[in-house]
C-alpha cells in the first residue's frame, strides 16, 4: 500500500515536471512567434542595415570561434602532455573569466586598449579596439574557458596502448598527433566550436562595449526592444539569433547520440622533454598574463580618483557606488543566484532522475527533449519570450522571474550533468530495489542523492555563477528594484563612471571565487566524511 502510495506521488511529481518546462521553455516560445507582425518581416529582412548586421555577427563569431576553440587545445594540450608543474593551479586560473560578465570583458579591454586606455597611453600605440578587434578579442576572453574545459577533459580519456603501438609501428610524434590525437579529439572539437559560436553569436555584452560602429544582431535586438520597446521587430530579430543556436543543437544532439568506446587500458605516459615544457610553460604564461589583464585593470581603476585624470589611490569610488545603491543590487544579485541554484540544481536533478533511471515512455521522451532544448535558446530571445509571455502576471517585475528565466537559460548543461553521473548506476538496480519493497523515493533519497553529492555540488555552483554573471537572459526583465550587479554594469558606463564599472566586475569576480572557493571546501569534507 506504501509503495503504491509512493509510485503515485513519484508520478505525480514527475507530471507536475514536465508542466513546468513545458510552461517555462516552450510556452514563453510560442507566444514570442505570436507576436511577430508578418509585415515587419520584409521591411526587416529588405533593409541594408540587416545584411550588414548578419555579415557583422557571422565574421565576429566565426574568427572568434577558431581563435578560441585553437588556443584552449594549445593550452589543454599543454596541461595535459607535458611534464610542467602546478597544473590545477593553471587549469583553474585559465578559467577565471567565467567568473565575470561578458560586458565586463569588453570594459577590461576598453580600460587597457581603449583611446585611453592604460597600456594605449604606457606605451602609445593604439590598436583601433573599437570594432571588429574588439569584439573578437573581447569574444575570445569570454568564450575560452568553455572550450578549454571541454578539451581538458577530453585528453584525460584517450588510451596511451595505441601510441604505444604506434611507437612500435615507428609513426614519427608528428604522425602520431594526425593519426590518433586529432581523430581522439574530434567529438570535443565539435561540440566546442558549436558551443563557442552559440555564446558569441548571441552575445551583446562585448559587442555593446567594444563594437563602435560595427552593430551585431543582439546588439539591434538589445536596443529595440530596452531603447524602443519594438517587440515586434526584436521577436523577428530574436528567431534570426535563435536559428544558428538550433542548428547547433540539433548537430550536436545527433552526435552525442552517436556511441563511442571510452574505456581507458592504459593511462596516457607523459615523457621527459625540457624543451617542450619550456615552451609550453612560455605559453601557459602568456595565456595567463592575457587572462588577467582585465582582472588587474579593474583592480586598479577601482582605487584610484580619476581615470586618467588622477590616479591617486582613494575609496572615494567605492563609497559612491554604495551611495547610488550597489547594496541594494547586490542583494538582489545574491538573491537571485541562490534561488536560481536552488530551483535549478532541484528541478534539474530530478529531471536527469526520470530521463536516466526510468523506462522509456513518450512522457520520458519529452522531459529530456525540453530538458535539452533550452540549450539552443539565447539568453535574449529568452528574456524577451518572457517579457510577452509573464507581462501582468502576479511574478513579473519581480526577482522570482528572474530566478526563474536564469534556471530555464542554464537548465541543460547541470541537467547533463546529473544525467551522466546517475546513467553510471546499475541499469538494474531499480527492479532490485522494487522486487525487496523499496520505493523510487527511497532509492533516490537514500542510494543516488548521497551518491552523487559532488555533481550536485557541482550544479549548484554552475547555476549560482552564471546567475551572478549573466545579462542576456534578465536584461529585459529587470527593472529598478530588481536588478542585479550586472546590468548595472552597463548604466554605470553610460554614465562614464568607468572606475565603478570596474569595481563591479571586480565585486562580482570576488563573490564567485569565494563560492568555489566554498565549493572546493565542501567536496574535500565530503571525501573525508
Amino acid at each position: 500500500m506504501q509503495m503504491s502510495k509512493n509510485n503515485t506521488a513519484f508520478k505525480f511529481v514527475k507530471w507536475f515536471l514536465i508542466l513546468y518546462l513545458s510552461v517555462t521553455v516552450l510556452l514563453p516560445l510560442a507566444v514570442l512567434l505570436t507576436n511577430i507582425h508578418v509585415g515587419d518581416i520584409p521591411k526587416i529582412i529588405d533593409s541594408e542595415m540587416f545584411f550588414t548586421m548578419l555579415k557583422n555577427s557571422v565574421v565576429t563569431t566565426a574568427v572568434s570561434t577558431v581563435i578560441s576553440v585553437t588556443s584552449a587545445f594549445l593550452l589543454a594540450y599543454c596541461i595535459n602532455r607535458t611534464n610542467i608543474r602546478y597544473k590545477s593551479v593553471l587549469s583553474m586560473l585559465f578559467t577565471v573569466s567565467m567568473l565575470i560578465p561578458s560586458i565586463s570583458h569588453g570594459m577590461g579591454l576598453v580600460l587597457l586598449f581603449g583611446d585611453n586606455g592604460i597600456i594605449t597611453n604606457a606605451f602609445n600605440i593604439n590598436i583601433n579596439l573599437f570594432g571588429y578587434i574588439g569584439i573578437i578579442a573581447g569574444s575570445v576572453m569570454y568564450s575560452f574557458p568553455i572550450a578549454f574545459l571541454m578539451f581538458n577533459d577530453a585528453f584525460r580519456y584517450e588510451d596511451y596502448t595505441t601510441y604505444e603501438a604506434a611507437k612500435v609501428l615507428g609513426l614519427s610524434k608528428w604522425r602520431c598527433f594526425c593519426a590518433i590525437t586529432m581523430p581522439n579529439m574530434r567529438q570535443a572539437l565539435v561540440a566546442s566550436a558549436l558551443a563557442v559560436f552559440t555564446m558569441v553569436f548571441t552575445d551583446y555584452g562585448v559587442p555593446l562595449t567594444t563594437g563602435g560602429k560595427v552593430m551585431t544582431l543582439p546588439v539591434y535586438m538589445y536596443r529595440e526592444v530596452v531603447g524602443l520597446m519594438n517587440f515586434s521587430e526584436g521577436a523577428i530579430i530574436g528567431m534570426v539569433i535563435l536559428l544558428p543556436s538550433l542548428i547547433a543543437f540539433i548537430i550536436d544532439l545527433k552526435r552525442s547520440q552517436v556511441t563511442s568506446s571510452n574505456s581507458i587500458t592504459k593511462m596516457y605516459e607523459i615523457n621527459k622533454n625540457k624543451k617542450r615544457d619550456i615552451l609550453a610553460y612560455i605559453i601557459c604564461i602568456a595565456a595567463l598574463i592575457v587572462i588577467c589583464l582585465p582582472v588587474f585593470a579593474f583592480a586598479m581603476l577601482s582605487f584610484v580618483k580619476k581615470y586618467p585624470l588622477d590616479m591617486t589611490l582613494t575609496l572615494a569610488n567605492v563609497k559612491k557606488c554604495f551611495e547610488i545603491g550597489i547594496g541594494k543590487y547586490f542583494i538582489n544579485s545574491i538573491t537571485i543566484a541562490l534561488l536560481t541554484a536552488l530551483i535549478g540544481t532541484s528541478l534539474s536533478y530530478f529531471a536527469a532522475y526520470i530521463t536516466s533511471r526510468m523506462k522509456k515512455t513518450p512522457s520520458r521522451t519529452a522531459v529530456h527533449l525540453i530538458s535539452m532544448l533550452s540549450l539552443a535558446i539565447p539568453g535574449l530571445v529568452l528574456g524577451l519570450s518572457y517579457v510577452l509571455a509573464f507581462n501582468n502576471t502576479p511574478i513579473y517585475s519581480t526577482v522570482f522571474i528572474l530566478a526563474i528565466v536564469n534556471v530555464v537559460h542554464f537548465f541543460s548543461s547541470p541537467y547533463l550533468l546529473a544525467y551522466n553521473s546517475l546513467s553510471k548506476f546499475n541499469s538494474n538496480l531499480e527492479d532490485v530495489s522494487q522486487s525487496l519493497g523499496i520505493s523510487r523515493f527511497n532509492m533516490l533519497f537514500s542510494v543516488y542523492i548521497p551518491s552523487t553529492q559532488e555533481t550536485i555540488m557541482e550544479m549548484y555552483s554552475y547555476f549560482f555563477v552564471n546567475a551572478m554573471i549573466t545579462i542576456s537572459a534578465v536584461s529585459f526583465l529587470a527593472n529598478f528594484l530588481t536588478m542585479p550587479l550586472a546590468l548595472l554594469i552597463p548604466q554605470l558606463d553610460a554614465q562614464s563612471f568607468i572606475e565603478g564599472t570596474a569595481f563591479l566586475s571586480l565585486l562580482i569576480l570576488f563573490i564567485n571565487i569565494i563560492s568555489k572557493l566554498i565549493l572546493f571546501l565542501l567536496k574535500r569534507y565530503v571525501v573525508k566524511h
